[in-house]
């Protein structure tokens, strides 16, 4: 049995997307890489599904005034399955996964999601209102997305090929106007988590997509500082690091460097040379050099020591309806790792108070990342 076909879409740099639904209604879209080997049929989800849980709640800290979102049905996630049972592996007769055929790249609505799956026509006052207010609550309305890179059931965005980056990057510029377009969503973040320290529960090669029902605190802080810096804070901090001694990776739309007052022992910035507000607003070419750029940085990353590096990727973008023309795309990549076999805790007087001390100097940082990236081989040479 094979999936009820639906509309096939062309994407740039030749990726083709087949989007489809689960047994449960959730959307299933596969990105095929361009001269893909797969067939264009792809199998049906005919697995006997529970209805999908509620959408969850959000309290509202009246001290913060941060939305706090109570999903209780994540307690219950597989916890890092073998090879055998691995529910972002395409699935077999012994193997009822998520995904039901052989794959490129796929995204999927998450079963359990932290937001959604109802939306809204618009948003109550009590998410828009100034101050908080005491005993608040709120659907957690929006959109949670699983983002496989591979159907290996190991890896990570920077064990993929040159080509299969680029069309993660094309799934992330798709599913970015897409989320962003969806009713009551304010801003979109792709991020991927890598290891256990990070508290990763799949070891499958995936990340996830988050689409919020409000602007996050840390994009609120960031366009306050923007407000009393000027709008072209972001340009001329990038400005000034493109010339300075911490950048590790640069190309010709691209700079990364590691942050001046880098909180975690290893903190890379990732920007655009031109004003992006997100992934859909890349051109193609900024879309082609990122591909190999960044996995040359991931897999400088993990040169840094034996083993892989624990991190965080996060790539921040503008809010869906402000800050546009001055909120500019970056990635945030942070690993707690600081040194073969010790890890950053937030302990006491960061995670309590917000009130930070760093170990490693930025420019010390910097200079050990640049010499592992010149280790690891280009990766258009290996394609």
């Amino acid at each position: 049995m094979t999936a009820h076909p639906r509309p096939v879409e062309r994407l740039g740099a030749g990726v083709v997307k087949r989007p489809t639904r689960l047994a449960d209604g959730r959307e299933l879209i596969y990105y095929d890489d361009p001269g893909t080997l797969l067939p264009p049929e792809r199998a049906a989800d005919t697995r006997a599904l529970d209805s999908r849980p509620p959408t969850a709640t959000m309290r509202q800290d009246v001290f913060s005034g941060d939305w706090i979102t109570f999903a209780t049905g994540r307690q219950h996630r597989v916890m890092m399955p073998g090879a055998d049972a691995d529910p972002l592996a395409p699935q077999t007769s012994t193997n009822p996964s998520e995904v039901p055929a052989a794959y490129d790249v796929a995204v999927f609505e998450n079963r359990t999601p932290a937001f959604g799956p109802a939306l809204a026509e618009h948003l109550p006052d009590p998410l828009a209102d100034a101050a908080p207010g005491w005993g608040r609550t709120a659907t957690s309305v929006g959109r949670c997305e699983v983002v496989c890179f591979s159907p290996e059931h190991t890896g990570s965005f920077g064990t993929q090929s040159v080509a299969r980056a680029r069309t993660v990057i094309e799934a992330w510029a798709d599913r970015t106007a897409a989320l962003s377009a969806m009713d009551g969503i304010e801003q979109v973040f792709p991020f991927e988590n890598r290891g256990e320290a990070i508290g990763v529960t799949l070891p499958h090669p995936h990340g996830q997509i988050y689409a919020y029902p409000y602007v996050t605190p840390r994009t609120q802080t960031l366009l306050r500082s923007i407000a009393a810096g000027g709008d072209d804070l972001m340009a001329r901090v990038l400005e000034s690091e493109r010339t300075g001694e911490r950048v590790v990776l640069r190309g010709e739309h691209w700079t990364a460097f590691v942050a001046f007052a880098a909180r975690w022992p290893l903190e890379v910035q990732l920007m655009p040379h031109r004003h992006v507000p997100d992934f859909a607003a890349l051109t193609d070419a900024e879309r082609d050099e990122l591909a190999p750029l960044y996995l040359r940085l991931l897999r400088g990353v993990d040169a840094l020591y034996d083993s892989p590096t624990p991190y965080i990727a996060a790539w921040h973008q503008a809010p869906v309806a402000v800050g546009r023309d001055v909120v500019r795309l970056r990635l945030e990549l942070t690993s707690p790792r600081r040194a073969a076999d010790k890890l950053k805790f937030l302990a006491g007087s960061e995670a309590a108070m917000g009130a930070w001390t760093a170990e490693i100097l930025p420019e010390a940082a910097a200079e050990r990342l640049r010499a592992a990236i010149e280790s690891v081989p280009d990766p258009r040479e290996h394609r």
